[in-house]
């Protein structure tokens, strides 16, 4: 695998990062097994949603590059939401035609790793999947996360696009383990 280098995204990103997210969550293009386009219509982000949410303080959205030469591309995006004891785990994409490489377990373990470093009092991470998502549920119970008996139902006035079947939002958490 090419080399992946990190970076915390900043407002010069933002039209990059509503393409990526958009198409990750909402395109099927070759090998992609994340997209959502079969149950969700309409995009998953827009300009200003990403704007407030990159000037959130407890907030971080990270960029993973693929470096190539003396280019790179950006591949993959996870956004980290502080807490009280928790890291919430979202806006997390990999582009595509990157998809099936092994870069979103990279990506998730930057973030997880970032998020250690950053708050000290962490005990758990946390996300939200769609319900009907059974293979991405799986992935992050591969992952270490599991089920909780948390279940919202799917944010229709978010304006994060509009079920096209009945959806819910499965709750997951993974404890963290800290080095001691």
């Amino acid at each position: 695998m090419n080399s992946l280098r990190y970076r915390t995204a900043n407002l010069n990103d933002i039209d990059n990062l509503i393409g990526l997210i958009n198409q990750a969550y909402r395109s099927k293009v070759g090998s992609s097994w994340t997209s959502e386009q079969d149950i969700v219509a309409g995009d998953r982000i827009n300009d200003q949603q990403l704007l407030d949410s990159l000037e959130q303080q407890n907030f971080s959205l990270f960029i993973a590059e693929i470096v190539e030469a003396l280019d790179s591309a950006l591949v993959a995006c996870i956004g980290l939401t502080f807490q009280h004891r928790s890291v919430e785990i979202g806006t997390f994409c990999v582009a595509s035609a990157w998809q099936n490489q092994g870069i979103g377990k990279h990506v998730l373990k930057y973030a997880e790793k970032m998020a250690i470093e950053h708050w000290s009092i962490l005990s758990h991470y946390e996300m939200w999947v769609l319900d009907s998502r059974t293979e991405l549920i799986q992935y992050y119970e591969r992952c270490g996360y599991s089920k909780t008996v948390c279940i919202e139902s799917y944010p229709v006035d978010a304006n994060v696009g509009q079920p096209l079947i009945d959806l819910q939002l499965q709750h997951m958490s993974k404890l963290v383990l800290k080095a001691i």
